[in-house]
């Protein structure tokens, strides 16, 4: 089996998250997910974040953030060259800020990325929008999360946003 390994953040101001919206198939759709993006040959889960968040705000950091989640589930119809994801989520805690960091204009539209923002617990429990998030039940596990703080070890968090 084919498995595509992801590091994403679950990146905290207080009580509100940081999101990426994401276009997905089919057009029209779209999901609100954690920065962050696959795990490249050899490289750790410290090196993937460092490369994939957002600008310098994580580079210099010495240490893995906390492990809190897990998610495991098949691989969307666009990702053909593997058959399931496995994607392990840190949490990051951290200011507001505006979500640019070194990205030209073009990078996220490059990844399909269409827009960024700081959502509210309550904001995603009452989304009645024709937009999903992943993980699928995203307020279940961030309520846990802020409310108890990070986890012992990763929690297994729901599958594919469709």
């Amino acid at each position: 089996m084919r498995v595509r390994r992801g590091v994403r953040a679950v990146m905290l101001d207080d009580d509100r998250i940081l999101l990426c919206r994401m276009r997905i198939a089919p057009p029209g759709t779209a999901v609100w997910i954690t920065p962050g993006g696959g795990v490249e040959d050899g490289e750790s889960p410290l090196e993937a974040l460092r490369r994939e968040l957002l600008g310098d705000r994580f580079r210099a950091r010495r240490r893995l953030p906390p492990h809190v989640w897990r998610r495991a589930a098949p691989a969307p119809p666009e990702l053909t060259s593997h058959d399931a994801v496995a994607d392990d989520f840190y949490l990051v805690r951290t200011t507001a800020f505006t979500p640019r960091g070194t990205f030209s204009d073009e990078a996220p539209a490059a990844e399909n990325i269409t827009g960024f923002r700081w959502w509210a617990l309550e904001e995603i429990a009452g989304y009645r929008g024709p937009d999903l998030f992943a993980p699928r039940d995203l307020a279940t596990p961030l309520r846990t999360l802020i409310e108890a703080g990070a986890p012992a070890k990763p929690v297994p968090v729901g599958g594919s946003a469709r």
